[in-house]
């Protein structure tokens, strides 16, 4: 019995249709959260308040049943989107009332994130990005040495000029920050070209490694480990659809081998 209840779930959880309606109640409670940053007649927000639990009541419901498909407690927390969308749905179980409303509608906005765990294109953008964080952790550190010596030299050159832009390194490397993000770079420039002509090697050199080579980089590295993914889940596609053809071979062997020992049973007697 709990065999067949569990190969229903499973038929359930898998199906494109579910899922589909799946997608579409994440879209709806994004909009209901929506709705309530508006101001709206008590009609339509008791109508709001009822939806939003008929919402969370149904994730529970649709988590109850991936869990019951799961081959047990350890199968489903193996899976870290399961645990994903075991905290949110979690989550969107604190009370919406009183003092805690803020709280609990905070929490009801990262069920829109439910979107990346149900639409397997968007996973496979999130597990890139997140095996990309090492490399692009190292980017980030030579990045940032960068950042420190450009704005040890510009406040040592600079301060004089503007005190508010390069008084020091923190506030240098802010003004570095605004440059590198091209937020009016040319005023701070042509300030300090005033009195050093040749201040603009300064700042050419810097956009030159922070903008395009170490940019370049990070996009690179996440480009790289995307490409990875897809290839992998091309692969994983490509052997689960293999295996029905596998079977086939396999039973076709089991007859050809139960045909032939009829044929040597025939033979001896």
């Amino acid at each position: 019995m709990l065999s067949q209840l569990q190969e229903l779930f499973q038929r359930i959880d898998k199906s494109k249709i579910f899922q589909s309606f799946v997608i579409a109640v994440i879209v709806i409670s994004a909009l209901t959260v929506g709705a309530h940053t508006y101001s709206l007649h008590p009609t339509a927000e008791f109508a709001l308040h009822w939806m939003d639990i008929a919402i969370t009541a149904f994730f529970l419901v649709e988590l109850v049943i991936r869990y019951i498909a799961s081959k047990g407690i350890k199968d489903f927390f193996s899976k870290g989107w399961n645990i994903f969308d075991f905290i949110i749905v979690v989550g969107s179980l604190y009370p919406a009332a009183g003092s805690t409303i803020f709280i609990a509608r905070l929490l009801r906005i990262f069920r829109v994130l439910r979107l990346v765990s149900m639409i397997p294109e968007l996973r496979l953008l999130v597990n890139s990005l997140l095996k990309a964080i090492p490399q692009m952790g190292y980017i980030g550190l030579l990045m940032f040495v960068i950042f420190y010596i450009y704005a040890a030299m510009g406040s040592m050159l600079f301060a004089d000029i503007n005190p508010v832009l390069w008084g020091d390194v923190s506030i240098s490397m802010l003004t570095l920050f605004r440059i590198a993000t091209f937020e009016d770079w040319t005023d701070v420039m042509y300030e300090t070209m005033a009195v050093y002509k040749l201040s603009w090697i300064f700042y050419l050199t810097f956009i030159f490694l922070t903008a395009f080579i170490f940019l370049n980089m990070m996009v690179g590295a996440i480009l790289e480990v995307m490409s990875e993914e897809h290839r992998n889940a091309r692969e994983e596609k490509a052997d689960v659809d293999s295996l029905p053809a596998t079977q086939g071979q396999v039973n076709e062997l089991k007859t050809q081998v139960a045909e032939l020992k009829q044929l040597l049973q025939h033979k001896n007697e």
